[in-house]
């Protein structure tokens, strides 16, 4: 018997640096981090071969790890226009890469993240770092910043996915029993 092992894709994107991290959850829920990394651009380079690159890269680690699932950072409001355009670009690149590979993303906002890991949505880089370092029992945090918050991003997904999955699937029979009464109320008046 084969035991079942979930894996996800955890980003942190930016359009210079995107952080990746590959983690996996078995059966026992033991979470683990397979891989992790940067994606990173030059500055000098034109936008659209930033964004290529972005793009190329992240298509390889999709076809490289078959992830099961992507979880990826929601926007937030930043301080600089140009930032965040450039920021909305790249997610928009990461967006079509998944979507390409037939994956979906689920979003999670960075208080959430840093809730479900540290449990204070208003934890710093570095207690983030340390909790994840400890949730996975690596010899040294993540780094750098932009990895492990994928890292951080993957460990949400995976703690909270099984949970959402259930209230959808048990949301779904209720919509399906609703029917179901309605339909059957039509039939006998």
């Amino acid at each position: 018997m084969t035991e079942t092992i979930t894996t996800v894709l955890g980003i942190d994107p930016g359009l210079d640096r995107t952080g990746w991290a590959i983690l996996t959850r078995n059966a026992r829920s033991v979470l683990s981090l397979r891989a992790c990394g940067l994606i990173h651009t030059d500055a000098g380079q034109a936008l659209p071969t930033r964004l290529h690159y972005i793009h190329r890269e992240l298509q390889q680690i999709l076809q490289t790890y078959q992830p099961d699932q992507v979880a990826m950072e929601q926007n937030f409001f930043l301080k600089r226009a140009t930032t965040m355009a450039n920021t909305v670009m790249t997610r928009g690149v990461i967006i079509l890469a998944c979507e390409q590979a037939g994956k979906t993303i689920t979003f999670y906002p960075p208080r959430r993240v840093k809730m479900m890991i540290c449990g204070t949505g208003t934890a710093d880089k570095k207690q983030v770092q340390r909790m994840v370092q400890l949730t996975l029992n690596l010899d040294k945090a993540p780094s750098p910043d932009d990895t492990a918050d994928a890292v951080a991003i993957g460990i949400c997904h995976l703690k909270t996915a099984p949970l959402a999955n259930q209230i959808n699937v048990r949301a779904a029979f209720l919509e399906k029993l609703k029917a179901a009464r309605e339909q059957q109320i039509r039939k006998h008046p």
